[in-house]
Parts: structure tokens; sequence; C-alpha cells
């Protein structure tokens, strides 16, 4: 008996430290030194972001690559991955918005995304209680990925015209086409998750002749 925690134990070991779950707790890790980028004083810094952010960006499809190719898909890195992504865009977000490149009537772009992201985990959650799972959908991947784009233009900043000289107007463009995707998506997976909801009421409602 004494054993039998120890083998646990191991193989829940072996699970965290699989290299798709490397790489997802790598990106979490890059959030902080993303914030930290905007402390450091030139163009440099600019740069530096938009090398991390296309890194944590690149990991987002390497790990689900790599664990769907090597069998290694976990309940661990089911959890941690969307969080990881949403804490790299809302602070990449936030950032943007601190330094003024996404004002005015933007910033509701930007709120859009992140009211979405919020809602979606809090319903993400209650479902993993009800043993309910939403698959993601493909237009959904889509608006990650205009997402991931928008924020990497933005993170240019003013530097980026250097190179390109519409690089934020291109970044608020794809930003506005990434908040009405989210606002599709997000409607789509809570109708979803809402019948989830909804049909689970029901199953504990009380019925007719019921004792109060």
């Amino acid at each position: 008996m004494s054993s039998e925690p120890r083998v646990s134990s191991a193989a829940a070991t072996s699970v965290a430290w699989t290299l798709p779950n490397i790489l997802t707790y790598a990106r979490i890790a890059l959030v902080p030194v993303l914030v930290l980028t905007f402390f450091i004083e030139g163009n440099i810094g600019r740069w530096i972001a938009v090398g991390i952010f296309v890194a944590a960006s690149i990991t987002d499809y390497v790990d689900g690559y790599i664990a769907r190719a090597l069998k290694q898909q976990s309940s661990l890195g089911t959890m941690l991955d969307p969080i990881a992504d949403k804490l790299l865009v809302a602070a990449a977000l936030l950032l943007l918005a601190a330094d003024e490149t996404i004002a005015g009537i933007s910033l509701f772009a930007a709120v859009i995304i992140l009211s979405r992201e919020i809602l979606v985990s809090g319903l993400r959650e209650y479902l993993a209680s009800l043993q309910v799972s939403v698959p993601v959908t493909q237009l959904a991947k889509w608006k990650t990925a205009i997402q991931m784009l928008a924020v990497t233009f933005l993170l240019c900043g003013p530097e980026g015209r250097e190179l390109y000289p519409f690089t934020s107007e291109l970044g608020i463009t794809l930003l506005w086409v990434a908040a009405l995707l989210t606002l599709y998506t997000g409607y789509d997976y809570f109708r979803a998750g809402m019948h989830h909801v909804i049909a689970a009421d029901d199953r504990n409602a009380p019925r007719d002749g019921d004792s109060a």
C-alpha cells in the first residue's frame, strides 16, 4: 500500500513536466517580462516586447502541436493553456492602453476582448464542474490568430513606422476585426454553454410531488 502514493506522485510529476506544459509555463513566465520591457527607455524596449510576444504566441501553437504529436495531452495543460493566452493578451492590451497606443474609441475594442475572456473563463469554470466541455471552433482559432497579430503590430508602436508606415493603423484595424470576431464567438460559446447550464437547472429543479 505504501508504494501506491509514490507511483501516483511520480505520474503526476511526469505529467506536470511534459514539454507542452513546460512551454505553457514559459508563456506565463514571459508575462511579467513583457511588462518590464515597457520600462526600458528608447526603441529597444519596444522591439524586445515584440520579440517576447511573438515568441510566446508561437509557443501557443507549438505546445498544442507537440501535445497531439507525442500524445501528451493532459488536464493540467488543458486548464493552463487558455489561462496563459489570456494573461499574455490582457497584459499587452493594458500596457498598450496605458501608453495610449490604443486610445479613444479603439479602447472599446480592447474592452470587448477582455470582457469576453472574463465571461468565457467564468462559464468554462462552471461547465467544468458539470463535467461539460465546449470545443473550440475554427472561427475562434482564427480570432485568436488575428488578435495576436493585431497586438504584435501595436507593440511595434511608433518605432514600427520605420519598417512600415501604417503599422499602428493596421494593428488597430486588426484589433477591431478581432473584437468583432470576439463578440460572435463569445456569443456562440455562451449560447452553447447556457444550454448545458439550463439543462443542469432542469435536472436539479424540484418535481411535482417532491417534498418541500
